[in-house]
């Protein structure tokens, strides 16, 4: 196999060397291309999210939840969980308009770089174009994205759109929330819509929607992984946004002070079930999740040795320790090292360069 180049430790790989054609994908005039543009494609927008989203709607938890991400962002470098301010499940009854000035305030408050979000109420809601005008219309230059709930047909994400424009904020990706059986069997059609970005499972009203036929065990931290009905729904979800380029985002885990069984359950929606985002309810969630959704060590070792001996060749198959490689490998290993970097992992100095730009913004 002549056109295969081989791989030793990146200080051991051969010099670049293949056609024109190489060449010419791998740079632009004189600046390498960075791997996310050689590698990705139409993935590259799926892989910038932090891999948690974690939830607040009480005035005192927002707030703590906006001071633990400015902690933990100087604590990794990075950016390593978003912040979503709630107000479907966080207004209370009849006081929706306050809530959704005090989510605005505290947005506008938040630090330069945080990433903050606001799931405002279904589409269907009173309060929905309200939330919006309000929310998205006063600090949607600060937002990361809007969480739409409920979502059951793509109609529903054109209302959102709608609405979206009238407060000046067409710019703002949509997450979406899907929590019943005839919005999992449309996910395919959800996922393909342009403004999405990401889907959620709604793992309660789920299991709730099917009238007593998933016992109550379905909604906890192993019942969910086991129920025929629930882990259809999941890998649904996930199958669509992966087919689409979108990042799947898991559900909750309500045990919340049990550490064992959240990382146990993140480790099966990461490493089973294809889930690349998981959501938190309890500042102890997000550590548990961040380690998780990481790659090992090991793992990032040798992604990082594969990368760089593929750039050393322009991204030409090589092998490397009796394997072949070429482009499809080299996406499963760049996003990995793009993974190490989402959950505030120590990268190796070889691949830090390709960060440099994120690890001074967040500091």
């Amino acid at each position: 196999m002549s056109d295969v180049r081989r791989a030793g430790p990146p200080q051991a790989s051969t010099a670049p060397s293949g056609g024109s054609e190489a060449h010419e994908v791998a740079s632009v005039g004189d600046r390498p291309q960075h791997p996310r543009e050689v590698l990705l494609g139409a993935q590259a927008t799926a892989g910038f999210l932090p891999v948690c989203d974690h939830y607040s709607g009480v005035e005192a938890r927002m707030r703590k939840s906006l001071q633990l991400q400015a902690e933990m962002t100087a604590e990794f470098g990075a950016c390593v969980f978003d912040v979503t301010l709630d107000c479907e499940d966080g207004a209370p009854a009849g006081g929706e308009v306050e809530h959704a000035a005090l989510v605005t305030e505290l947005v506008l408050a938040a630090d330069a770089g945080a990433r903050v979000a606001v799931r405002v109420h279904p589409v269907d809601h009173p309060s929905f174009e309200a939330d919006i005008a309000q929310i998205a219309g006063k600090a949607g230059q600060r937002l990361s994205h809007i969480m739409i709930p409920k979502v059951e047909t793509v109609a529903d994400l054109l209302l959102a759109e709608r609405a979206l424009a009238a407060a000046g904020a067409s710019h703002l990706p949509l997450h979406v929330l899907l929590e019943s059986p005839a919005a999992v069997h449309r996910a395919f059609d959800i996922a393909a819509h342009p403004r999405v970005q990401s889907i959620s499972f709604g793992l309660m009203d789920f299991v709730s929607a099917h009238g007593g036929a998933i016992p109550a065990a379905g909604m906890g931290a192993a019942g969910q992984f086991t129920h025929p009905l629930v882990v259809r729904a999941k890998l649904e979800i996930a199958s669509a946004c992966h087919a689409h380029g979108k990042v799947p985002s898991h559900c909750v885990v309500t045990e919340f002070s049990d550490t064992a069984a959240m990382q146990a359950a993140a480790l099966r929606a990461t490493r089973e079930f294809g889930y690349t985002r998981m959501w938190s309810i309890h500042p102890s969630q997000i550590r548990p999740i961040l380690a998780a959704f990481a790659p090992s060590e090991a793992e990032l070792e040798i992604a990082t040795q594969i990368i760089i001996a593929a750039e050393k060749v322009d991204w030409a198959p090589i092998s490397f320790k009796g394997h072949l490689h070429d482009r499809a490998s080299y996406r499963l290993y760049w996003q990995l090292i793009e993974r190490a970097h989402q959950t505030g992992q120590h990268l190796p100095a070889e691949v830090q360069h390709w960060f440099a730009r994120e690890l001074v913004t967040a500091r």
